[in-house]
Parts: C-alpha cells; sequence; structure tokens
C-alpha cells in the first residue's frame, strides 16, 4: 500500500489527548493518527451501512460489504445495534444473493 502524506490542524485539547494515547500506546505521532483513523473510518463504514440498511437503501450483503465485514459478522452488528432491517424488498433480494 502507498502511503501519502497529510496533515491537518487540530485543537490543543485534542493534540493533549493525542500525545495521551501515543504515550499509552509507545507510538510514535504519525502510527497513532494512522491507527486513529483507521478505527474511526471502519466505524463510520459501519455506522453508514447500517443507516442505508435502515433506509431501505441497500440490502445486508451490500452493507456488509460497504463496511467491509463478512455477512454473518454484519448480521451480528446488525443486532447489537438494534437497526431495523427487515423490510419485504429487501428479504427478496437478500435471499437472491444466497442462492
Amino acid at each position: 500500500m502507498t502511503e501519502v502524506p497529510i496533515s491537518a490542524r487540530i485543537p490543543e485539547e485534542l493534540e493533549k489527548e493525542l500525545e495521551d494515547y501515543m504515550k499509552t500506546e509507545h507510538l510514535e505521532k504519525s502510527t497513532a493518527v494512522r491507527k486513529l483513523l483507521i478505527k474511526s473510518l471502519q466505524e463510520w463504514r459501519e455506522e453508514y451501512a447500517l443507516k442505508l440498511l435502515a433506509e431501505g437503501r441497500a440490502t445486508v450483503s451490500k452493507a456488509a460489504e460497504i463496511a467491509g465485514m463478512d455477512v454473518w459478522s454484519f448480521v451480528a452488528k446488525i443486532k447489537d445495534s438494534k437497526t431495523p432491517w427487515i423490510k419485504d424488498r429487501i428479504v427478496e433480494k437478500d435471499l437472491e444473493d444466497f442462492k
């Protein structure tokens, strides 16, 4: 994977939290920021996929793909989040996807 540099301005309070994280995890700043960014983007993908599913704009299998998860792990995520997802038009499409 090719890495590209980025820069961002953050509030001093956030920098202090970042420094605490770096000390606790024994990480350099670039590694700490990269790990936090990866984790946050994964959480965002999962939340976005759940939103699309709840709105009926994605099937379970498509939402799992968006979230970067296998279908069964994503179904567990749905259950944990209490996201409503059983809709007639979606169930038909999901059943076809599993055939």
